[in-house]
């Protein structure tokens, strides 16, 4: 039985609890509002993420930060990209041993164009670190809570440690594979929210699935571009953390990602999206971080790029697909003659 911190109680920190609680681990949900740690310990619930959800007796939960920090041997960070560097600048004084540090957000850090584990290691001294581990694949909470078979990948350029989050996590429902292409990993779960987003606006126009299939097949080819650019395996793309999560992120109702784009393809503006959705959606800033990726590394993406129109630059929407329907005439595997 090993000391689990998971800081983060939304749907994804939550689900990741219970599989862990469900292992008999000793875990410790972290939440930043007290009478949501109370919620969980007294009722067993978290109704605003999991309404339909009873948690396990033995998950316990914190608003203590202290405490959850001093309580685990590994801790899973499980909040929002924009939240990475203020609980990381927090932990970093009560690091007095070293800890394995797991995170599971899916993002790009605009301006810096830091991913995640990069953030991490800004801000945590590296005596307090054992190791830094991404945990990503095609998994929504609402599906693992059920115990539904799930299999995503444990990343790190250690592999031992890599394999330590792997035993930690599997079960007969949750497969964990291991790799340590980490630059792929992160770059694959962050861009598959920006391509789900466009997934959700050619719904939202009701284009069908002719378009949503080559959306997504076009989109694996611009992720796979930039990632290769700086550094990442190409097969990585073509496994759980790449096509295994842009097709689920682009198909499912569960994609927060998915339902803010359909919403924008029906002609809601990004403001009204963002305040009906309630949670983060990770794929509006990271479209923004995408884009600034792409010109530093002369990578062309052109779904990316009418996907920052449509946000920031107020394109509609139907206008930015007929942008790309008439394109210069290429030929299609250009784009993969790096491979």
């Amino acid at each position: 039985m090993e000391k689990i911190t998971v800081l983060g109680a939304g749907s994804w920190g939550t689900a990741l609890a219970m599989v862990l609680a469900g292992n008999n681990h000793d875990c410790l949900l972290w939440s930043h509002r007290e009478n949501q740690a109370l919620e969980i310990n007294d009722n067993h619930t978290n109704k605003k993420y999991l309404p339909d959800t009873l948690l396990p007796s033995n998950l316990k939960a914190t608003s203590d930060f202290e405490q959850a920090i001093k309580h685990a041997s590994t801790i899973i960070i499980a909040v929002p990209t924009k939240a990475i560097r203020g609980v990381c600048q927090d932990m970093k004084d009560l690091l007095v041993e070293k800890k394995l540090i797991v995170h599971v957000s899916k993002g790009i850090e605009p301006d810096s164009l830091k991913r995640i584990s990069e953030m991490i290691s800004d801000e945590l001294p590296a005596n307090g670190v054992g190791a830094i581990v991404v945990l990503s694949g095609p998994s929504h909470a609402e599906e693992v809570v059920l115990q539904y078979p799930t299999t995503i990948t444990a990343a790190s350029e250690n592999l031992d440690a890599a394999k330590k989050v792997q035993d930690l996590f599997m079960n007969n429902y949750f497969r964990v594979y291991t790799n340590d292409d980490v630059i792929g990993v992160e770059i694959g779960a962050a861009l598959k929210n920006v391509i789900a987003l466009g997934a959700g606006i050619v719904d939202g126009l009701g284009y069908g699935d002719n378009a949503k299939a080559a959306l997504i097949t076009r989109g694996l080819a611009e992720i796979s571009r930039l990632g290769i650019s700086l550094g990442a395996e190409a097969y990585t793309f073509f496994g759980l953390t790449g096509m295994g999560d842009l097709i689920v992120t682009c198909t499912s109702v569960h994609s927060r990602n998915w339902r803010a784009g359909n919403m924008l393809g029906k002609g809601a503006s990004l403001d009204t999206v963002l305040e009906e959705m309630g949670m983060v959606v990770e794929g509006v800033r990271t479209t923004k971080a995408a884009h600034q990726l792409a010109k530093r590394q002369q990578v062309d993406m052109p779904i990316t790029e009418a996907l920052y129109s449509v946000l920031f630059e107020n394109e509609n929407p139907k206008d930015a697909v007929d942008i790309l329907m008439l394109r210069t005439k290429k030929h299609e595997l250009e784009d993969y003659k790096t491979f």
